[in-house]
């Protein structure tokens, strides 16, 4: 590959043709340390054949030129800006309110259980209520009359 530049010797036509294809046949491109084992070598007739080459590549590179949008693509990208960022407010806002929702859900949830396990447990000595049962007392027809037996 590549001899010593340091040294002095000069450079090989595979290394040159490398540079060449990085950094294109302007030699002011080029890295400074290569550029004097470079210039020693395109006066070769190798190097002047990989120097032409690159030199055709960047005049190929240098006449290309990207045309500027129009207007009705320029209009066409924003309206289709416009309607994803609708989209997206949209579907934050759907998530805000599912959030909402699981979080009112969530405490109904917590409520219930907290309700279940702090409330006693109703015994079985407690009298049960029925339908003749009033604010004085039982008054089914079993009942004793509290005023004849006074």
């Amino acid at each position: 590959m590549a001899e010593g530049i340091e040294d002095g010797q000069a450079m090989d036509a595979k290394r040159f043709a490398a540079l060449a294809d990085a950094y294109g046949g302007d030699l002011r491109r080029w890295p400074e340390a290569e550029r004097e084992a470079a210039r020693a070598f395109v006066s070769s007739e190798a190097g002047q054949a990989i120097s032409r080459q690159a030199d055709t590549l960047d005049a190929l590179l240098d006449s290309y030129s990207v045309q500027h949008p129009g207007k009705a693509l320029h209009g066409s990208i924003l309206r289709a800006a416009d309607r994803h960022l609708v989209q997206r407010r949209r579907h934050r806002f759907w998530w805000l309110g599912l959030g909402l929702a699981g979080i009112g859900l969530a405490g109904a949830v917590a409520g219930l259980a907290l309700v279940s396990i702090v409330t006693p447990e109703a015994g079985s000595d407690h009298y049960v209520l029925d339908a003749n049962v009033t604010a004085f007392g039982d008054a089914g027809p079993d009942a004793e009359n509290g005023e004849e037996s006074l």
